[in-house]
């Protein structure tokens, strides 16, 4: 790897932007983290492009509408109801 893409500067401007105390073995660790993370977004750059297909066709199945259940059907099986609707444990 040749000369760095980032350096401790640039590290310590975007913690300062982020509001983030870093320590300076942690910019250290940053500047060759986030040298890393260029080095696979230029390595994105060298995929070759893809002719897209224009003719997609969604595979989906259409909506089908159904019955549903209707109330007491829905609250059989709840393990407590209140007038008519399920009830849950109370939150404060």
């Amino acid at each position: 790897m040749s000369e760095t893409p980032v350096d401790a500067e640039e590290v310590e401007h975007v913690a300062e932007l982020a509001r983030v105390d870093l320590a300076d073995d942690e910019v250290d660790a940053f500047t060759a983290q986030f040298a890393e993370i260029l080095e696979y977004f230029e390595a994105l750059d060298e995929v070759p492009e893809v002719e897209s297909e224009a003719d997609l066709v969604n595979v989906m199945r259409p909506d089908e509408v159904a019955d549903g259940l209707d109330q007491p059907e829905a609250l059989q099986n709840a393990e407590e109801t209140e007038d008519g609707f399920f009830k849950g444990p109370r939150v404060s």
